[in-house]
């Protein structure tokens, strides 16, 4: 359905994408991760036909984007990272507005307006200003934007950022349902490793402008097979115990996890008594310890290095 060949943009002299290859079917949810800074939004960019490539290729069904950028613009829906909304305007008239824009007008206009109000669950502040609603409002009215031409194939960037657990989960569902229910093609990229564990069917990797990584879940789990993570919970932050953590063997990772450390080791190696026993030197209480199989952020962790939110 869509897939991008050899896809390559230069700014200047920052190489920003690098021959990226991926594609997606119909009907698919992909997950697109990486570090700020990968090359995530230049490749939705140049996907969306906002960009040109310096070289390669972005193909619709087969037609060339970069030749003519109508075949994707037609049936694409984006959902940027940013709230692109008039916020002295109610919800009602942002619809509107921007529903004449894809050239819908009379009874269509209004009947896609109700229908993704309804999606987003807005349907009763649907005459409120927009500058007035919370964080996870405006991002659904955003969403709502998005959907109004019904396009085939949309663009979520973080559609999630800075809003309440309670309106995230809301947006979560709906993506949920407009790809399994209604078989929309979706390509989502978030800084919650979770959302995308949840949503997508299978999950590219993107670092330094290159993928590094593709499959699904459990394929990419499966790169770290022969390893195993260890969970520190400790009372308080304790860098040194870092420190010395490092210096072990069997180490082949440590980093800070929530209230304590995340080691990862080779499968069946037996350290914890070296961990008790260098708790112990630095003085660290040690509030438990958990033995589990890595998970995708400890495979994210693994190819780029950094923590998703660096």
């Amino acid at each position: 359905m869509l897939e991008t060949v050899d896809l390559k943009k230069v700014f200047k002299n920052n190489v920003a994408v690098n021959d990226a290859n991926l594609y997606l079917d119909q009907g698919e949810s992909v997950g697109l991760l990486g570090p700020n800074g990968a090359g995530k939004s230049t490749t939705i960019s140049m996907i969306s036909s906002l960009l040109v490539p310096t070289s390669g290729d972005v193909k619709w069904h087969g037609k060339s984007v970069v030749k003519d950028p109508k075949t994707i613009r037609d049936v694409l829906g984006v959902v940027p990272q940013d709230i692109a909304l008039y916020e002295e305007l109610s919800a009602l008239e942002n619809l509107k507005f921007f529903g004449k824009i894809y050239g819908l007008k009379g009874k269509e206009l209004d009947t896609k307006i109700n229908e993704v109000l309804e999606i987003v669950g807005l349907e009763e502040r649907q005459k409120e200003l927009v500058k007035t609603y919370s964080g996870g409002m405006k991002r659904r009215i955003n969403i709502a934007v998005a959907l109004l031409h019904e396009p085939e194939f949309i663009i979520m960037d973080e559609p999630t950022v800075g809003i309440d657990p309670q309106s995230r989960n809301y947006i979560l569902e709906m993506v949920r349902q407009l790809n399994e229910e209604k078989g929309m093609t979706v390509l989502y990229t978030s800084h919650y490793m979770e959302e995308v564990e949840r949503l997508c069917d299978r999950i590219y990797i993107m670092d330094h402008g290159k993928i590094i990584a593709t499959g699904t879940k459990d394929e990419l789990t499966s790169i770290l097979s022969s390893e195993e993570t260890i969970l520190v919970e400790l009372d308080r932050s304790y860098p040194n115990l870092i420190q010395a953590l490092e210096s072990l063997d069997d180490v082949l990772q440590v980093t800070e996890h929530d209230k304590g450390i995340k080691l990862i080791v080779p499968k069946g190696c037996r350290l914890l008594g070296k961990v008790f026993q260098q708790a112990e030197k630095e003085e660290a209480q040690i509030v438990s310890i958990n033995v589990q199989v890595p998970t995708l952020e400890d495979v994210f962790l693994h190819l780029t290095g950094r923590k998703l939110r660096d």
